[in-house]
C-alpha cells in the first residue's frame, strides 16, 4: 500500500489551462475517485501522477518521496489497454515484470498465480482480445493503481458485478486505487472518498478540486448502500459540489 500526495498541480498545453493548483491526497489502503464531466481534465492530471507528463507547476508525491515526471512507480490502466496483440495473455501479464529484469519463466510463473484472484483461469494461453488490461496493470506495481475509467464500456448488469468484484479483488491485495469516472453512483459505490473535478478549460476555465465526499459506508455493505439514505445525501453533496 501507498499514500498519495498530490501538491497544486497546474498543467495546461499551449496557450489552454487545463489543470491549476490540484491539491488531494490518497490514503493508503483506500480507494479514491475523480469525478467530473468530460473533458475537464482528469485524464490530463492521471497523465501528471503516472510520471507521463511533467506538469507547469506542483508535486507528486508517493509515500513522501518526489515521483513528479518520474514513470515507473504507479500501475498505469488506460481506457484502452494496449495489450500487445501478438503475444497470449500469459506473457502480456507477465510483461512487466520481465521489463524489470525478472527472468521469463519466473515472471510466467508469479504471473500465473493471479489469474485464479481475477477469476481468469484457463486463459493463460489465450489471446489479449479475451483479456482487459488491470491484471498486467497490477503486477507493474501491487501498491497503487491509476483506474481511467476501466468500467465506462459495460452494461449495467456487468457493471454492477464488476464493481463488487474489484472492491473485493482491491481489499484482499491492500492496494491503494484512484479511479477516474463520470458517473456519480460508481463513484459512490467504490470509493472510500470521492473528491469533485469541475472546470471548463476550452472556454477558459481551468479545472479544480473545488470539494471531496467522504463515503462512511464499510465496501462490505456497498451492495445495498444504493438504497440508503445516507447514499442520497451524498448524491446531493456530489451533484451541488459539479454546479
Amino acid at each position: 500500500m501507498a499514500r498519495l500526495e498530490i501538491q497544486g498541480i497546474s498543467q495546461g498545453f499551449g496557450e489552454v489551462d487545463v489543470l491549476r493548483d490540484v491539491t488531494l491526497d490518497v490514503e493508503s489502503g483506500e480507494i479514491a475517485c475523480l469525478l467530473g464531466p468530460s473533458g475537464c481534465g482528469k485524464t490530463t492530471l492521471f497523465h501528471v501522477i503516472s510520471g507521463l507528463v511533467s506538469p507547469r507547476a506542483g508535486r507528486v508525491l508517493l509515500d513522501g518521496e518526489d515521483v513528479t515526471g518520474r514513470p515507473g512507480h504507479l500501475s498505469y490502466m488506460l481506457q484502452k489497454d494496449l495489450l500487445l496483440q501478438h503475444k497470449r495473455i500469459i506473457d502480456n501479464v507477465s510483461l512487466p515484470l520481465v521489463l524489470r529484469g525478472v527472468p521469463v519463466d519466473e515472471a510466467r510463473s508469479r504471473a500465473a498465480e493471479l489469474f485464479g484472484v481475477f477469476g481468469l483461469e484457463g486463459t493463460e494461453r489465450r489471446w489479449p482480445s479475451e483479456l482487459s488490461g488491470g491484471m498486467r496493470s497490477y503486477l507493474f506495481s501491487q501498491e497503487f493503481m491509476l483506474l481511467d475509467e476501466p468500467f465506462s464500456a459495460l452494461d449495467a448488469f456487468t457493471k454492477a458485478d464488476m464493481h463488487t468484484w474489484f472492491l473485493d479483488v482491491v481489499g484482499r491485495m491492500g492496494t491503494t486505487a484512484l479511479v477516474v469516472t463520470h458517473d456519480i453512483d460508481e463513484a459512490l459505490t467504490l470509493a472510500d472518498e470521492v473528491f469533485v473535478m469541475r472546470g471548463n478549460p476550452q472556454a477558459g476555465e481551468p479545472t479544480s478540486i473545488v470539494g471531496s465526499v467522504r463515503i462512511g459506508c464499510p465496501r462490505s455493505e456497498r451492495k445495498a448502500y444504493a438504497l440508503t439514505e445516507g447514499f442520497l445525501e451524498n448524491k446531493r453533496r456530489l451533484l451541488s459540489l459539479l454546479g
